[in-house]
């Protein structure tokens, strides 16, 4: 059976927003996969420019060249146009097998993921009232933290009266610092947020120095007496 007037078009919309790209369908937009939108690749016929930047498989530049010249060179050396930079002016395309160009992009983009270190940031709790066993269970939290590669944040809350006692919340953190040793660097020191003390602490370099741990703010020394007059 025939249907009359059943046509499908598919209309590629542009977003200038950074987000993925989207398409409609039949008049109904959907998001189109970023990753297959990032691979698309010109090759052969679908390069559009007037002129092009050609390269051979030799890496020897075959200088610019209409598409379908250099099209033609290719296929009598059993290859294809790749546009391999379609930002440049004019466009750089290389001549060379298409199928082991994307073997080859999978492969290097798959090493540079394997070189990328993921850096979390583990928050160690504490508190002014903190025992000596609880306080010695998280500083070897820490250390073992810092010793896989992690960011450590050491944090201690106040409660109630205790603000009027930062000093020792100070002194706990700053024993932290201390007993840490070489496991791990200061990153950013204890400072104050609303009621709660924190520290920011990284695993070591070989050549870094370690910071100085910071000392709890002191109250500005009242104005001495004026002599009567």
């Amino acid at each position: 059976m025939l249907y009359s007037g059943c046509v499908r078009w598919l209309i590629a919309v542009p977003d200038c927003t950074g987000r993925e790209p989207r398409t409609s369908v039949g008049g109904v937009t959907i998001a189109l996969d970023k990753r297959s939108a990032k691979s698309f690749i010109r090759i052969n016929d679908r390069i559009r420019a007037r002129e092009i930047r050609v390269i051979d498989e030799n890496g020897e530049q075959l200088g610019i060249l209409p598409p379908f010249e250099a099209l033609k060179i290719a296929r009598e050396r059993g290859l294809d146009l790749v546009e391999v930079s379609p930002n440049a002016v004019p466009p750089v395309c290389r001549i060379q097998d298409y199928g082991r160009y994307l073997y080859e992009k999978e492969k290097s983009e798959r090493a540079a993921r394997k070189k990328q270190k993921v850096i979390t940031i583990k928050e160690v709790k504490f508190s002014v009232t903190v025992d000596e066993h609880d306080y010695q269970t998280k500083k070897n939290q820490a250390v073992r933290f810092l010793n896989e590669g992690d960011k450590v944040k050491a944090s201690l809350r106040f409660r109630g009266r205790q603000m009027a006692h930062r000093e020792l919340g100070y002194n706990i953190i700053n024993r932290l610092i201390q007993d840490i040793g070489e496991a791990g660097m200061v990153e950013f020191m204890p400072r104050m947020e609303g009621t709660i003390l924190h520290a920011i602490l990284a695993p070591s370099k070989k050549d870094g120095s370690k910071p100085k741990p910071q000392q709890p703010p002191l109250s500005s020394p009242r104005p001495p007496m004026q002599p009567a007059q």
